[in-house]
C-alpha cells in the first residue's frame, strides 16, 4: 500500500465503500451479489486474512476454506518473489535456513520475541513466510545498513500489515517506524498512512488524534503541499462528524491545491465541497466561492444532478431544485461519510431553500408557495409546520386565510434586547456582591 499515484484512490478505501454498500439495507440484492464478488476479489488479491476473518464472523461473508487455501497459495507465491530478491543480495544461505525454522525458533534466534505480538494459528499461519522475510530484512538492515535502510525496512513491514488489513499491528509498526524517522516530512507521511488506515475503519477518535499530531508536526516545520493535503483530511473528518461549516471552509481552501487523490477522486471532492457549502454559506459567498468558481465549473457537469441542484437553488428555480434534490438524496444516502447525517442534511437543505423563498415576501399564500415548489398544499403545510415548531423558520401560518406571514427577527432589536438582558444580569450580580461586602 503506497501513497497513491496522482488520480488514484487507495484500494483500501475503495474496498471500504464497497463494504459499506454491501451492508446497506437499501442496496438491491442483485447489486450486492456483484459487490460481494468484488470484495472477495480484493481480499483474495491482497491476502487480507484478518479482514476476511472479521467479515466472516459478522456474517457479511461466508467462511470459505477454499478461499483461505487460495490466500495461502497467494502469499507463498509472493514469498517466492521476495526470496528471489533476497537471493540477489548474497544472503541465500541465511534465507534457506530461516525458511526451515518455525515462528518460535525464528523469534528466538533473532531475539525478537514478542515483536509479532503473537502469531495466531489457523488464519495467520499462512503469513509465516512473509513475516520471516520481513523480520530478517529488518535485522539484516540494523546490522549492515544505515538508518535510512532500517527505516525503509520497518515501513515495508507496516505497509504489509496495512495491506492485509491488520489494524493493530499496522499501528504498532507505524509507531516503530516513526521512532526511526527524523525528517518532519517523512513523519507527516506516516500520519497520512495512519489516517488512510483509520478512515477505512471509520475510527474518528484516532482520526482526530492523528490530525492534532500532524498540526504539531507543522509547528516544527513542514512543506505547504503536505499542509494542503492535511486540510482535505481534516475537512473529511469535519464533514463525517457533522461540522459542515468548518468542512466547507477547509474544502474551499483546498480547491486550487488539491492533490489528495489517495482518499477520493477530485469529482468526489467537488461533490463534498458543494454540498457542505450550500448549507453553510450565504448567497453572496456561495456565488463567489462556488457558483462562479472555475475549478468547480470544470467538473460540476460530470456529477449527476449536482449542477441542477446548485444552480437552481441560487437562481430560485424551486421546481427544478426539488427535482434535482431527489436525485442528490440517493447519492447522499449511499455515501459512507454522509449517510449517518442523511436526515440532518436533508432538513438543513430544506431550511435553506424555504428561508430563501420566504425572504422575498412579507406574506404569501400557501398555494403560491406550493406551486413554486411543484408540490401539494398539504405537503408544504406539513413541512412548514415542522420547521416553524423547531424554530428553523421565522413565519406563521394563517390556516383560515391560507397565508404565510413572515416575522423575520430584527438584528438590531435582537442585539438591543441581548444587551439589556446582560445589563440586568450584571446589575443583579453587583447588588449581591454589595450585600456580601456590607456584611
Amino acid at each position: 500500500m503506497d501513497g497513491g499515484a496522482e488520480g488514484t484512490q487507495q484500494p483500501h478505501l475503495i474496498l471500504a465503500h464497497k463494504l459499506f454498500l454491501l451492508t446497506h439495507p437499501d442496496v438491491q440484492d442483485i447489486e450486492k451479489v456483484q459487490l460481494k464478488s468484488d470484495v472477495l476479489s480484493s481480499i483474495k488479491s491482497d491476502g487480507m486474512a484478518p479482514l476476511y476473518e472479521t467479515l466472516a464472523a459478522s456474517s457479511v461473508l461466508e467462511l470459505d476454506q477454499s478461499l483461505l487455501d487460495s490466500m495461502r497459495a497467494s502469499n507463498e507465491e509472493e514469498l517466492k518473489k521476495l526470496d528471489e530478491k533476497l537471493m540477489e543480495s548474497n544472503s541465500s544461505i541465511m534465507i534457506s535456513w530461516c525458511l526451515e525454522l518455525d515462528v518460535t525458533e525464528l523469534c528466538a534466534v533473532f531475539k525478537i520475541r514478542g515483536r509479532l505480538g503473537g502469531v495466531r494459528c489457523g488464519v495467520d499461519v499462512h503469513l509465516h513466510y512473509s513475516f520471516c522475510f520481513l523480520l530478517f530484512r529488518i535485522e539484516d538492515a540494523e546490522e549492515n545498513l544505515g538508518e535510512s535502510e532500517v527505516r525503509e525496512a520497518h515501513l515495508a513491514k507496516a505497509l504489509y500489515f496495512i495491506r492485509i488489513s491488520d489494524k493493530e499491528k499496522a499501528l504498532e509498526q507505524l509507531k516503530l517506524t516513526e521512532g526511526k524517522t527524523v525528517a518532519v516530512g517523512q513523519k507527516m507521511d506516516l500520519v497520512f498512512y495512519t489516517l488512510q488506515l483509520v478512515f477505512f475503519y471509520m475510527d474518528f477518535d484516532l482520526v482526530s488524534k492523528s490530525i492534532d499530531k500532524a498540526k504539531k508536526l507543522f509547528d516544527e516545520g513542514g512543506d505547504w503541499e503536505r499542509k494542503n493535503r492535511l486540510k482535505v483530511y481534516e475537512g473529511l473528518y469535519c464533514m463525517s462528524t457533522r461540522n459542515f461549516k468548518k468542512a466547507a471552509s477547509l474544502f474551499l481552501d483546498s480547491i486550487s491545491t488539491f492533490t489528495t487523490y489517495e482518499i477520493f477522486p477530485y469529482e468526489t471532492f467537488i461533490f463534498y465541497t458543494v454540498l457542505t457549502s450550500i448549507i453553510t454559506l450565504d448567497r453572496v459567498s456561495l456565488k463567489q466561492k462556488v457558483v462562479d468558481a472555475p475549478e468547480i465549473l470544470t467538473v460540476l457537469g460530470k456529477i449527476p444532478f449536482l449542477s441542477e441542484f446548485l444552480n437552481s437553488l441560487y437562481e430560485c428555480q424551486y421546481k427544478a431544485f426539488f427535482s434535482a434534490f431527489a436525485g442528490m438524496a440517493e447519492q447522499i444516502k449511499f455515501d459512507q461519510y454522509l449517510n449517518p447525517h442523511f436526515r440532518f442534511y436533508m432538513r438543513e437543505v430544506r431550511t435553506v431553500v424555504y428561508s430563501q423563498f420566504l425572504e422575498s415576501y412579507k406574506s404569501v399564500t400557501v398555494d403560491a408557495m406550493a406551486n413554486a415548489f411543484g408540490v401539494s398544499v398539504d405537503f408544504i403545510d406539513q413541512e412548514l409546520s415542522r420547521f416553524i415548531a423547531a424554530g428553523k423558520l421565522h413565519c406563521k401560518i394563517d390556516k383560515v386565510a391560507g397565508v404565510l406571514e413572515t416575522n423575520r427577527p430584527d438584528a438590531k432589536n435582537a442585539l438591543y434586547q441581548a444587551t439589556i438582558k446582560q445589563g440586568d444580569f450584571l446589575l443583579n450580580r453587583i447588588q449581591k456582591l454589595s450585600r456580601v461586602i456590607d456584611l
